[in-house]
């Protein structure tokens, strides 16, 4: 008898815990900490370009936000999560989504409803509908619209203190079609330009190549897959193209929609949040492309010269529909499917 307890298995062995039961290696605090690093060529240009107006505006919105999601760990009794990076990076892309010039109350705002209104009262990290940076933005936007809109225009690399208030390229297109005058007279910048950032906008409307440069490393480390960024900007393209071609003098070329504006941020670094993003390929496809559809309409025929930021909230708001028609199918549903109807003739 005592043989034979001996050999018997220990069943504690084949308790299964609760999945997922393969683990990447990653961690918030990894996967956060990926994402600024990717951010940084965009940020050094903006520096370059926007000067010490642009460090006072990132330094407040990051210490804002570190701030505001302490206080309301503190207050709704929740565990520290200031140390998993994702407030610094909510207040990065906050940053990166305001003028230079924003006076210092104008970003501590913004830094409060990012994380309380975009974040805290959802449950926090993980139950956020909305991406809680864009959130922050439209509200700025819509209640402060002279200082959301007063764009600094820099006077070259590194003057970013002497530089001078002006629109933005999408903005200056707008203004030229609204007057009736030819796009040729509204001073667009070039491609060129538009690479580097050398243009007005905000600090994150910065060289297309540096925040191309942080969407290649972002796919390297499997970050972000390419579905929603390459779905986004084609079907910008497609959508302004359009009518690009048929009148030339009225609407921008696609090149110039693709690489002006917040496109490139918000394709690559907001439209990919793993949260308010679908999960499944052919759904983050969905996504990107619902993107692209709402940013060209509105860029060509909304109120605002820029669409990125509504697109995105839009978009947020049908990914549980868009992950519920995307899942894939149950392992066995079909032949269950197959089996009811047998039993049925």
């Amino acid at each position: 008898m005592s043989s034979m307890e001996n050999t018997a298995p220990d069943t504690r062995r084949f308790i299964v815990s609760a999945s997922p039961h393969v683990h990447s290696g990653q961690d918030v605090r990894s996967i956060m900490r990926d994402v600024i690093l990717a951010l940084l060529p965009g940020l050094l240009v903006g520096i370059w370009y926007f000067g010490i107006d642009a460090v006072r505006v990132l330094a407040l919105a990051v210490l804002g936000c570190l701030a505001c999601e302490w206080v309301m760990n503190r207050l709704l009794g929740r565990k520290n999560t200031v140390g998993d990076l994702s407030a610094a990076l909510t207040g990065i892309l906050l940053a990166m989504n305001l003028p230079s010039g924003s006076p210092w109350w104008l970003v501590l705002a913004g830094s409060l409803v990012a994380i309380v209104l975009g974040k805290a009262i959802y449950g926090g990290l993980g139950y956020n509908p909305f991406n809680p940076a864009l959130v922050a933005r439209v509200f700025l936007l819509i209640s402060f619209p002279v200082q959301m809109t007063r764009w600094v225009v820099p006077a070259g690399p590194g003057t970013g203190f002497d530089a001078a208030t002006g629109a933005t390229p999408l903005g200056a297109a707008k203004e030229a079609v609204g007057l009736g005058r030819s796009l040729s007279e509204a001073n667009i910048p070039g491609p060129g330009d538009l690479l580097l950032g050398n243009v007005g906008g905000s600090f994150g409307e910065v060289s297309a190549v540096a925040l191309l440069l942080g969407g290649v490393y972002l796919m390297f480390r499997g970050i972000i897959r390419w579905q929603i960024p390459v779905g986004f900007i084609g079907t910008v393209v497609v959508v302004t193209g359009i009518p690009y071609l048929v009148a030339p003098e009225r609407y921008l070329d696609p090149l110039t929609h693709v690489l002006a504006g917040g496109l490139m941020l918000g394709a690559i670094f907001m439209a990919t949040d793993m949260v308010t993003s679908p999960v499944t390929r052919k759904g983050m496809l969905i996504f990107g492309i619902g993107c692209g559809v709402l940013t060209g309409v509105i860029r060509m025929w909304g109120g605002y010269p820029e669409g990125v930021s509504f697109a995105i909230l839009l978009m947020n708001a049908v990914t549980p529909l868009i992950d519920r028609y995307t899942k894939p199918r149950v392992f066995g549903a079909g032949g269950r499917k197959l089996y009811e109807e047998t039993k049925k003739a």
